[in-house]
């Protein structure tokens, strides 16, 4: 079997790696793919977007299977295009994508389905916006209703700071038009979990619990990025848990979609808080989450393709998830000054290092092949993950491996899984 995976992070990278472990693939493609995905890959030199030269392509290699997998692609209707072309594309149409691609609609169909989730308004006038808060209890959550690269959040403890949230948004435009619209939000407190989960339109399987670390700096400081490290599973994510969001969260949503005439076919992400209330779905995204899939999907037992396949299929009933018992902490190297003003082009070293080693990876998030070797080419460069019998010693295995990779403006935070210490 062919494949083509659409799109060139690290996500992309753990989906390559997964599907080259399986024994249908016979040769497998990336659009545009990275220097990383190019050791396991044909990559070539195509927009995510693109699908007339994506169709083409694809003809061109006569591909079998296609993996649309970042969000731009999704909520833009790439994978309809290709499934248009006559092609067997995993990945959710455009009309479920917008369970990502617009937060005032995800929002408006939890409370429809009463599907648990925080208290919400949708405002696309600054001023409503600003009234609303004047009389809103503090702190509060601000989003940007359309894609920002997950970093579209802000979380405000004073009515200062959220008048300031409403205007960087709407009026200074810092994520484009994913601001003309913004939902604000009751701030929740508890745990975060995100669980990934398989879906073919009707059935709903959730894969292995993790944790994602979105601030910039140690100690959940800084500005939000698009996730600086994992771990997985979730200790906090528990039999109790699990159950009770099968069947108030995860069983509900895709009957919600159903309902809707959006059958969801492909990967829910379901960001979720423990609140003292009980578990409530933070986010939706439509896809792996990154880093998240760095490390689930090393931790999955089955073949990814018979898993992709059955969700478009419709079987996904037939397949029983499995897992690895051992855990994994996923480490995220970054440029010095991500996500704001980084410089790029510095030679990595070390990712030899990597080869042959049992239960180590580093995923390529940012990174670009020269003359003069890998070179760093993104704010997030590189996830280094490791497994580990628990996450203690996943974690420890990780940070260790961190320490095989060099390059100028190397950055990393210190920190991650250090929730687990408190359980």
């Amino acid at each position: 079997m062919k494949v083509l995976i659409v799109g060139g992070g690290g996500r992309e990278h753990a989906i390559a790696r997964k599907c080259s472990e399986s024994s249908r693939v016979t040769e497998l493609f990336a659009a545009p793919g990275n220097a990383g995905i190019a050791e396991l890959a044909t990559c070539v030199d195509i927009s995510v977007m693109d699908s007339e030269s994506l169709i083409a392509y694809a003809k061109e290699k006569a591909i079998d299977l296609i993996i649309v997998a970042p969000d731009d692609p999704l909520v833009a209707g790439v994978a309809d295009d290709l499934e248009n072309a006559g092609f067997k594309v995993f990945g959710p149409k455009k009309n479920a994508a917008i369970i990502e691609g617009s937060k005032a609609f995800s929002k408006d169909l939890m409370k429809k389905y009463n599907i648990p989730s925080a208290a919400y308004e949708t405002f696309d006038d600054p001023d409503a916006a600003i009234e609303y808060l004047e009389t809103a209890k503090m702190p509060i959550v601000l989003k940007a209703d359309g894609l920002a690269l997950g970093k579209g959040v802000l979380i405000c403890n004073t009515l200062e700071e959220a008048k300031e949230g409403v205007k960087t948004l709407m009026l200074d435009k810092q994520f484009g038009k994913a601001g003309d619209r913004i939902v604000i939000e009751e701030f929740m407190t508890g745990r975060e979990v995100s669980v990934l989960c398989f879906c073919d339109g009707t059935t709903i399987k959730p894969m292995a619990s993790a944790q994602d670390h979105k601030r910039a700096k140690d100690g959940d400081k800084g500005l939000n990025t698009g996730g600086m490290g994992t771990f997985s599973p979730s200790p906090f994510y528990t039999d109790e848990v699990d159950k009770f969001c099968k069947e108030n969260i995860y069983q509900a949503t895709m009957d919600a979609m159903k309902a809707e005439g959006r059958d969801f076919k492909g990967v829910l992400f379901c960001g979720l808080m423990l609140t003292p209330d009980g578990p409530k779905v933070l986010e939706y995204n439509a896809r792996f989450g990154d880093p998240e899939a760095q490390v689930v999907l090393p931790r999955m037992k089955n073949d990814i393709i018979d898993v992709m396949e059955a969700c478009i299929d419709g079987t996904l009933d037939k397949i029983e998830l499995e897992f690895e018992d051992k855990a994994a902490v996923c480490v995220i190297l970054a440029s010095d000054g991500y996500p704001e003003h980084y410089e790029k082009g510095f030679v990595i070293n070390g990712l030899d290092t990597f080869k042959d080693k049992e239960d180590y990876y580093v995923f390529h998030a940012g990174t670009k092949k020269t003359d003069a070797g890998v070179v760093t080419n993104g704010g997030r460069v590189l996830g280094v993950t490791a497994k580990g019998a628990d996450l203690f010693e996943a974690r420890a295995n990780a940070y260790k491996a961190t320490e095989w990779i060099e390059f100028e403006n190397k950055y990393m935070r210190h920190d991650i899984g250090k929730a687990i210490d408190e359980q």
